[in-house]
């Protein structure tokens, strides 16, 4: 299956969204937010992992703000963490629940809307769900998690939380803190990984871990299959 980039309309442009329809052509929907460089090779896999699934999966380009739809090269990361700080985080937000509640109203969504996201996705999806009413959310090693705490009790759809515990940027006490703030709340699931770095899940990057790798998406289809499929 091939993805289709459609313009979103919004009060300052059009935000290009990549959509996946799985096999049959409808489903429940998957907002599917990006991790630091953007709409890359591993996010466009995922989506299409997530289509085969029976998913309808939309990811934003974030970055169309600043003209960037992805960050690719031997000098990706330190790119990518100067684009993050050109964002405007409000206008982030605003632009990935516009994608939400896009992807809620297309007919061939006929089911419940989920969010997922990967590192700066992971946080910015915990965002959304403060904002808005999700019906399940999945994060990845979240990356600014830790600064939106504060929000946690705003966060009120089920929720599937992933941290390893060797990670380079999310310390071990920074991981136990949010997960001591976050399981406070009703249907949080919370699981670390020894051993895992920062963006794990990613075969593109030097620290993806295989089997934290499995293991999480084994759970991650687990937890969107009972609260998207209701299976």
């Amino acid at each position: 299956m091939t993805s289709e980039r459609i313009a979103v309309p919004t009060p300052d442009g059009e935000l290009p969204v990549h959509l996946w329809r799985p096999a049959d052509g409808s489903g429940p929907g998957i907002l599917l937010l990006q991790e630091i460089f953007g709409i890359s090779r591993y996010i466009v896999s995922r989506a299409q992992d997530l289509a085969d699934l029976g998913y309808v999966v939309a990811a934003p380009e974030i970055y169309w703000r600043v003209g960037v739809e992805r960050i690719e090269g031997g000098d990706a990361l330190p790119r990518a963490f100067a684009t993050v700080q050109r964002l405007d985080r409000d206008a982030a937000v605003g632009d990935a629940v516009t994608a939400l509640d896009w992807l809620g109203g297309r007919a061939e969504v006929t089911g419940p809307v989920g969010i997922v996201g990967f590192c700066f996705g992971g946080g910015l999806g915990f965002n959304v769900a403060a904002v808005t009413e999700p019906d399940a959310l999945v994060s990845y090693y979240g990356s600014s998690i830790p600064d939106l705490l504060p929000l946690a009790d705003q966060v009120t759809a089920p929720s599937l939380h992933h941290f390893g515990l060797a990670d380079s940027f999310i310390d071990a006490e920074k991981v136990a803190q949010v997960r001591a703030t976050v399981s406070t709340g009703q249907d949080v699931e919370f699981e670390t990984y020894e051993g895992a770095d920062h963006a794990f899940d990613n075969p593109d990057f030097d620290y993806h871990h295989p089997e934290a790798s499995a293991l999480a998406w084994e759970r991650t289809v687990a937890f969107l299959d009972r609260h998207l499929q209701g299976r």
